[in-house]
């Protein structure tokens, strides 16, 4: 890898690059998944458990550590504080893509 290219996805010798965390945060079939349908549109847990066909307590999991990793938001709706919708954060994609490029 080129040194210009390592200084702009922000790699350095005591941290990860962004792109790592990225990568690592996707590196489950079930979290990629999960974020192709967030890029349809933002979902309740509920209904990303549903479609991936799985329980809730696992998805659940999964989408705690794409938060933690900062590749999707989370949000309360005011009609229900129990309810989380999901949406998929643009900026972690943008470096992924600034990476592929």
């Amino acid at each position: 890898m080129p040194a210009d290219h390592r200084h702009r996805v922000g790699v350095t010798a005591s941290s990860p690059a962004p792109i790592d965390v990225t990568l690592a945060a996707l590196a489950d079939p079930t979290r990629r998944r999960a974020v192709e349908l967030l890029a349809e549109r933002p979902r309740r847990a509920g209904e990303l458990a549903e479609a991936l066909a799985i329980s809730p307590s696992s998805m659940s999991k999964h989408l705690r550590l794409l938060r933690e990793h900062d590749l999707v938001t989370e949000e309360h709706p005011p009609f229900d504080a129990r309810v989380r919708i999901y949406a998929l954060r643009s900026a972690p994609m943008a470096d992924l893509r600034a990476w592929i490029d």
